[in-house]
């Protein structure tokens, strides 16, 4: 299985022999070592003098040898030029390919005199020796603490300089060990490599998946030798032994508070700094305190209850909720009031009961600062936030999250408008859609987005534009699964699946899937622009489109895609190219089948099955599908050449030549083939290139 990577190893041992029976000529004056080739002395000195004449002009690390250099700067590049012909993976180090190829082979060559165990590199079996000798040759310079491998030390360094080179690209945290980083990259990815034999769950790393075991065996081989009690980790038998000492190692260095784990005091200090470490990735709630709160807030989501009720079967989300649960076959109510003596099952109930005789208001909404003395006031008003709506109208079925809300419905079905504009004398059934119009009076704007600080008249659009930042999708389309961020705009969509146009012309009767593209279509009847740019004094039939024009005078661009920030002065644009990096195309052709990111794409494409050309050159008759394509070939009658290279001056007719231009000035070639790695500038050369992989013949 391994014949491959053993070939490929010998011949590069071959190929680092070479030489070998050359004599020593060069002798340092150091230390009396000998070497056969200039080079490898001229290198040997550096060791000496720590002279470092290779810099790294990207970082200015500096290195003794050229080689090394160059090492140094694929971890910049990335590049990884030594790949395994067994598997495929890639190294950037021929030292990295030929231990890795040791996996393959098993070749352990390397053996413990003391207890023959094997190792495949020989630092390896140098490291293990310590463990038999008990040497400890790396010694820390500030604390003299000493350590049997150089890179132990390493580590425990960082703890004195607080370095922290690895960092997540998710979420830019950072770590002082690689280990730590994989194991956290893992949260994102949500990969969990380990798995119980025993119950089939699943751990992100081996430490977690061996603690786990023990619940299964009972094994428990931490004791504690005040007590006698036993623990199946050390990490606990640790803490639980400040018990007896009183110890508290951790103090807080804003209030001098002492804490005997290191976990309560971070957790306290996000009291401090704010911080919330933790986030839902299916709700973006956030949390502060531990990450096993996160873990039982994403039950909410997923429904499980791992937690089972060995009396009546009920089963629980959390630990803490099954305890309190048996209390109700026992009858235990172990907390009391101190000011009244009633007595309550769970401490939750006695806490609440508390704030009846103190006013004290814990809970404090996260979107708004609102305070409640209740949690569940508290679920009531987040119900505002998160859209949940329990009061249904008898009516037409409609839901809401409030019951007040619920009552203003009700006047759609009676009619009843209660509150009038005194500008205009317009009615409205509910008083903050009256003092939403006012602002159409006024031009009040005071909702302002904390991301781009673009401002808008209403709470909700607020909301609604927020989503383009954070990206979150609530409602989707049980047809083909598409989300939206917008219920309107879902609306909508589904009836791109039932072919529903409710909204007629009555001038015309042509019909329409959207209010809004009718309110349109009628202007073309009334010739209505009543909005004027004051810059140029073209005029509009909608706002948004004077909106979106003025943004081609200030040159804003409220739109930032996250992925790439590149900025955008419509929202739709922003949407269209989302597609690029997310490879959606929802837009399908009905006749072939393809499919398309953006709808105009699927329009001009419709136009090659009906052979529609609506677009004519007026002086050679030629019909075009697409007006892009008319102003091209009208270019030909013009001569005009509108694209110009600024470093050469030479002109184009189309923008994609221009481009294709540049790069014969930056050597850019953006085309790479797959099989060889081998680049190209233009994508028809990279095309015909990978016909001589592939044998096509055009």
């Amino acid at each position: 299985m391994a014949t491959k990577a053993v070939a490929h190893l010998k011949q590069e041992e071959d190929r680092d022999g070479r030489g070998e029976d050359l004599p020593r000529t060069h002798k340092c004056n150091e230390c009396d070592k000998q070497f056969r080739h200039l080079s490898k002395f001229q290198q040997h000195l550096r060791t000496h003098t720590g002279e470092k004449p290779y810099r790294c002009e990207e970082c200015s690390n500096q290195f003794s040898e050229l080689g090394s250099l160059k090492k140094h700067m694929r971890t910049h590049t990335g590049e990884k030029p030594y790949k395994c012909e067994e598997c495929g993976r890639q190294f950037s180090m021929l030292c990295n390919l030929k231990r890795h190829i040791k996996t393959h082979t098993g070749e352990k060559p390397f053996r413990c005199e003391e207890c023959s165990r094997q190792f495949s590199v020989v630092n390896h079996l140098k490291g293990h020796m310590r463990t038999h000798t008990g040497e400890k040759p790396y010694r820390c310079e500030q604390c003299s603490r000493q350590f049997s491998e150089l890179s132990s030390l390493k580590k425990h360094m960082r703890t004195h300089t607080g370095e922290k080179p690895y960092k997540c690209e998710e979420c830019s945290r950072q770590f002082s060990e690689l280990g730590s980083l994989k194991k956290h990259m893992r949260t994102h990815t949500g990969e969990k490599p380990h798995r119980c034999e025993e119950c089939s769950r699943q751990f992100s790393d081996l430490g977690s998946m061996k603690k786990h075991m023990r619940t299964h065996t009972g094994e428990k081989p931490y004791r504690c030798d005040e007590c006698s009690r036993q623990f199946s980790d050390l990490g606990n038998l640790k803490k639980h032994i400040r018990t007896h000492t009183g110890e508290r190692p951790y103090k807080c260095e804003e209030c001098s508070k002492q804490f005997s784990e290191l976990g309560h005091l971070k957790q306290h200090m996000r009291t401090h700094t704010g911080e919330k470490p933790y986030s839902c990735e299916k709700c973006d709630k956030q949390f502060s305190s531990e990450l096993g709160n996160l873990k039982n807030h994403i039950r909410t989501h997923t429904g499980e209850k791992p937690y089972r009720c060995e009396e009546c079967s009920k089963q629980f989300s959390q630990l803490g909720n099954l305890k309190s649960h048996m209390r109700t076959h026992t009858g235990e109510k172990p907390y009391r009031c101190e000011q009244c003596s009633r007595k309550f099952s769970r401490l939750g109930h006695l806490k609440r009961h508390i704030r009846t005789h103190t006013g004290e208001k814990p809970y404090r909404c996260e979107r708004c600062s609102r305070k409640f003395s209740q949690l569940a006031h508290l679920k009531t008003h987040m119900r505002t936030h998160t859209g949940e709506k329990p009061y249904r109208c008898e009516q037409c079925s409609r839901q809401f999250s409030h019951l007040c809300n619920l009552e203003k419905h009700k006047r759609t079905h009676t009619g009843e408008k209660p509150y009038r504009c005194d500008e205009c004398s317009k009615r409205f059934t509910e008083l903050g859609h009256l003092t939403n119009h006012m602002r159409t009076h006024t031009g009040e704007k005071p909702y302002k987005c904390e991301q781009c600080s673009r401002q808008v008249s209403q709470l909700g659009d607020l909301e609604k534009h927020m989503r383009t930042h954070t990206g979150e999708k609530p409602y989707k389309c049980e047809e083909c699964s598409r989300e939206f961020s917008v219920l309107c705009s879902l609306k909508d969509h589904i009836r791109t699946h039932t072919g529903e146009k409710p909204y007629k012309c009555e001038q015309c009767s042509k019909q329409f899937s959207q209010s809004c593209n009718l309110k349109r279509h009628i202007k073309t009847h009334t010739g209505d622009k009543s909005y004027k740019c004051e810059e140029c004094g073209k005029q509009f039939s909608e706002l948004c489109n004077l909106e979106r024009h003025m943004r081609t005078h200030t040159g804003e661009k409220s739109y930032k895609c996250d992925e790439c920030s590149k900025q955008f002065r419509q929202l739709g644009h922003l949407t269209a190219h989302m597609r690029t990096h997310t490879g959606e195309k929802p837009y399908r052709c009905e006749k072939c089948n393809r499919q398309f990111s953006v709808l105009c794409s699927l329009k001009n494409h419709m136009k090659t099955h009906t052979g529609e050309k609506p677009y004519k050159c007026e002086p050679c008759g030629r019909q075009f599908s697409v007006p892009g394509s008319l102003k091209k070939h009208v270019r030909t009658h013009t001569g005009e050449k509108p694209f110009k290279c600024e470093e050469c001056s030479r002109q184009f007719v189309e923008l994609g030549q221009l481009k294709r231009h540049m790069r014969t000035h930056s050597g850019e070639k953006p085309y790479t083939c797959e099989e060889c790695s081998k680049k190209f500038s233009v994508l028809c050369n990279l095309k015909k290139h990978i016909r001589t992989h592939s044998g096509e013949k055009p």
